[in-house]
């Protein structure tokens, strides 16, 4: 009997424009995310499960075999507490760039300039 080669599911978290803009720190960040990924409901098992988490300058990458159940909802709920505890969660948010990443966007927040020339 021939076993099939199994495959495996990169997750990658794009935090290019806080990084650029020294709000978020990438490395704080990986290490948050080893900390706190569970899989098969324990912490800290990642290595025994072949997961790994690499970094590059501004952006995390999760892999996982495909045989484990790894939710990408995960990495999303991950991500906004860390935002929350660094106390960015009000100026970033966590958006699904494409099936298989996220991207940490700021808020589009407009000014009151409108306003004021409408009054004019």
């Amino acid at each position: 009997m021939v076993k099939a080669k199994k495959g495996t599911v990169k997750y990658v978290i794009d935090c290019t424009a806080p990084v650029e803009d020294k709000v978020l720190d990438v490395a704080s960040f990986e290490k948050y995310l080893q900390d706190r990924i569970k899989v098969d409901g324990k912490t800290g098992s990642l290595s025994s499960n072949n997961v790994t988490i690499t970094r590059d300058r501004t952006k995390l990458t999760v892999a996982a075999p495909s045989d484990i159940q790894f939710p990408k909802r995960q990495l999303k709920y991950l991500s906004k507490r860390y935002l929350k505890k660094q106390q960015l969660r009000d100026y970033l948010r966590v958006i699904a760039a494409s099936k298989n990443s996220y991207e940490l966007r700021y808020f589009a927040i407009s000014a009151g300039d409108e306003g004021e020339e409408e009054e004019e």
